[in-house]
């Protein structure tokens, strides 16, 4: 009998993921992962805003970045200038820098979710490949019979639509947080 486990594990592992960048999608209120993955060029190399400060939410639409070394106040607030999808306008004093996060208009609202459904297609195309290399798998096993192999080609397609329901579902419920005023 053909295991699934193996591929059920890449799957979760993909779904994770994809629950992962939907986290860093802006939804209107501030939220820290949003901009944690903004790339700044500190000690001549790029790293991301949450490896050089601390960044927390002062409120729903205040976030407070803290670098662990203040000569990074400038670098951090041009990375997040420079970052045009998202929009965003830090101010610093010295010490902090305090990034408002402006409410959304419906067409930026519309736009976001456009962005965010291109995170969906790619982890569905990583679900794809991982079907599509089981079921290379499956056709190449010699001492399965026919019907197992059906069997297994079923099993597995159930599994893809399984988690490709999850991502859906998790793109739903993302989709209608940003849509919310």
């Amino acid at each position: 009998m053909f295991d699934t486990n193996e591929d059920r594990k890449k799957m979760e592992g993909v779904v994770q993921r994809f629950k992962e960048e939907m986290k860093k999608v802006r939804t209107g209120r501030a939220h820290p992962d949003m901009i944690s993955g903004v790339k700044v060029e500190v000690y001549g190399q790029f790293m991301p805003l949450n490896q050089v400060s601390n960044i927390t939410a002062a409120d729903a639409t205040l976030l407070v970045i803290t670098p662990f070394d203040p000569s990074n106040i400038q670098a951090i607030s041009a990375a997040i200038r420079a970052d045009q999808s998202l929009g965003l306008n830090p101010a610093d004093d010295g010490r902090v820098i305090r990034v408002p996060i402006p409410p959304l208009t419906e067409d930026r609202r519309k736009e976001i979710v456009k962005n965010a459904s291109s995170k969906v297609e790619e982890a569905k195309v990583a679900l794809r490949n991982i079907r599509e290399d089981a079921r290379k798998i499956i056709k190449n096993a010699e001492e399965m019979g026919e019907d197992l192999k059906k069997r297994a080609e079923k099993d597995i397609d159930d599994l893809t639509k399984e988690f490709s329901d999850k991502i859906e579902s998790e793109f739903k419920t993302k989709s209608e947080e940003i849509m919310k005023i």
